[in-house]
């Protein structure tokens, strides 16, 4: 049975000498693996360019509850991205949070509020032209609330210190190694309160943007089992310094 879906490419993997299988998390099935076939030959109707990390796909699908590799009826690309694919910038941003998302995105059914908030979080970026040097953080924050560990609501009163186990802020110092301190705690809170569009008020250093952005990997690496260690951080971090 054919469907029509949005998707997200999360990551696409060579299969034989012109196929691929390319993993799309989608508006109505989750996280989905579609094999295409003939992509790498010149006149394909579905070319390898279209399937870049991140781009967003408007396709007709064929679907089977049943978990297996899926097939592709139709596909485009829409909207088109405009810049992050030539901007050295937001193409490293793309990279880590594609990075990220795929470690961290697993459900194979729908999730339209999880879609909806990364896919309008990949429209403003391509639509920015200035202030990213935070997006990435505000971006892995307001992540959580949708995988299931955001943070409880930051105070500037009580708040000395933030919890990465239970997710809480508090006065005192928690036990063990997980936890951020004054100053790290109130720039933390504040990314926790802003919005995008409030982006170009974060006013962080660049040690501070790589201290808070390994807290976070730490933080999703408490709650998401398998995580890992994320790589492509480091190419991120020498872009935006």
């Amino acid at each position: 049975m054919l469907h029509k879906t949005r998707g997200i490419v999360f990551k696409i993997t060579d299969y034989g000498e012109s196929s691929v299988i390319v993993q799309v998390f989608t508006e109505k099935f989750g996280l989905q693996s579609y094999i295409i076939n003939g992509v790498k030959k010149p006149k394909a109707k579905i070319s390898r360019n279209m399937l870049q990390p991140l781009h967003l796909l408007d396709m007709v699908v064929y679907h089977k509850n049943t978990g297996s590799v899926q097939r592709i009826s139709e596909l485009k690309n829409s909207p088109l991205l405009q810049t992050i694919p030539y901007d050295v910038i937001k193409s490293s941003i793309a990279i880590f949070l594609n990075e990220v998302l795929y470690k961290a995105v697993k459900q194979q059914s729908a999730d339209e509020n999880l879609f909806d908030f990364i896919f309008n979080a990949i429209e403003w970026l391509d639509n920015q032209d200035e202030n990213l040097a935070n997006f990435h953080l505000l971006f892995l924050v307001r992540l959580t609330r949708y995988l299931g560990f955001y943070p409880e609501q930051f105070t500037a009163s009580n708040s000395d210190y933030f919890d990465m186990k239970n997710g809480t802020f508090g006065r005192y110092k928690p036990e063990g190694l997980y936890y951020l301190s004054p100053p790290h705690t109130q720039n933390f809170g504040a990314i926790l309160q802003a919005r995008f569009e409030d982006i170009a008020q974060l006013k962080l250093s660049n040690d501070e943007r790589r201290y808070l952005l390994q807290k976070l990997l730490e933080y999703y690496a408490l709650h998401i089992e398998g995580f890992g260690n994320i790589k492509s951080h480091e190419v991120l971090e020498e872009v935006l310094s």
